[in-house]
């Protein structure tokens, strides 16, 4: 697995920005204090600004709600109106992303194959693999060869911050093949591992897994937002790849 960190990646505004040869990927970023809220104009005005920013045609996006669902966009135009937590897309042009503040975003890219997918992974969308949900219905529709796709795993509320309930701490352990003291340190959960077996579990080489080693909690390098940080009010990041 890959490290990331800031350095990383080019600065365009308040994103932080990986150029491939056939794609991008990018995280906003809280650095303007801006908030990709959907439910908001500010949010809005904030989302309809990315086709400028990155010359891109649609912006697309769900109206997300912790499930393990993954849709496929091919051009529908009330596609936004959907309920969903993964997107996958073989669109050229089209941006797709999804909204955190604690969760994680997932971005998935196989330039050989063309098709990208991004994913809202919170604790329930982890709990049942949604990642790797979405990385067989790239399979299935699209017949993606995912030795040669790369995993990027945004900025989220990291092991040293997630503590979760004992209940729920059972659950995980019962559910995930993975050993305790690797997927927990005493009740703090490490989503990231869930999503790392996933991921290579369905086939996603190591090399190509890319962690931006960021926790949305307690990170001093780039400001986040974070719903657990929050007191009441929270800005909402947005999490997007496109292929050129």
């Amino acid at each position: 697995m890959n490290r990331m960190h800031k350095e990383n990646f080019k600065i365009k505004k308040d994103f932080l920005l990986l150029e491939n040869n056939k794609s991008s990927v990018i995280f906003s970023t809280a650095e303007d204090e801006r908030s990709f809220n959907r439910n908001t104009d500010e949010g809005i005005d904030a989302i309809n600004s990315i086709k400028e920013d990155f010359n891109v045609d649609k912006v697309i996006y769900l109206n997300q709600i912790h499930s393990d669902i993954v849709l496929n966009y091919n051009d529908e135009i009330d596609f936004i109106e959907n309920e969903g937590d993964g997107i996958i897309t073989n669109k050229r042009n089209i941006a797709i992303g999804v909204f955190t503040a604690d969760c994680v975003p997932v971005i998935i890219v196989n330039e050989v194959d063309g098709v990208i997918g991004a994913v809202h992974s919170g604790w329930k969308g982890t709990f049942n693999s949604i990642t790797k949900k979405a990385l067989q219905r790239m399979v299935d529709l699209y017949s993606v060869n995912h030795k040669n796709t790369k995993i990027y795993i945004g900025a989220h509320i990291r092991k040293c911050c997630y503590e979760v309930s004992e209940e729920l701490k059972e659950k995980f352990i019962k559910e995930k093949n993975i050993k305790e003291d690797i997927l927990f340190d005493g009740r703090n959960l490490s989503l990231k591992e869930c999503i790392i077996k996933d991921v290579i579990d369905s086939g996603i080489l190591e090399e190509n897994i890319y962690d931006f080693d960021s926790c949305t909690y307690c990170e001093d390098k780039v400001k986040l937002h974070s719903y657990r940080k929050s007191n009441g009010s929270y800005g909402r990041l947005f999490s997007f790849v496109l292929l050129k």
